[in-house]
């Protein structure tokens, strides 16, 4: 988890589009949000938080072949502390890994 996170930022998520919308909703709680194409509007109190998204070319190393995502958000008139929770929540309903 981060400890900040800023109003504008992007990421390079591993999964499929399919992956991203079976968690998404998970990961964004009880928050109000709609969807329409490759965008997500999610109410966050007062604020907003806009996603976008979009396939992009598989990483590939040696033999395995991993999928992209390339996501974008935009939070407008959330406050740090709520962005930071939203995020926290977010950032642990879309975790995946092993070990």
């Amino acid at each position: 988890m981060q400890s900040f996170y800023p109003e504008r930022f992007e990421r390079d998520m591993a999964c499929t589009e399919e992956d991203w919308l079976r968690w998404l909703p998970q990961a964004i709680g009880d928050q109000h949000w709609k969807r329409q194409d490759c965008t997500v509007g999610v109410r966050i109190g007062d604020g907003a938080l806009g996603l976008k998204w979009e396939v992009a070319t598989p990483r590939v190393i040696a033999q395995i072949s991993m999928p992209r995502l390339l996501v974008r958000f935009r939070f407008a008139g959330v406050e740090d502390a709520a962005r930071h929770a939203f995020m926290t929540r977010f950032d642990l309903y879309m975790q995946r890994g092993g070990g």
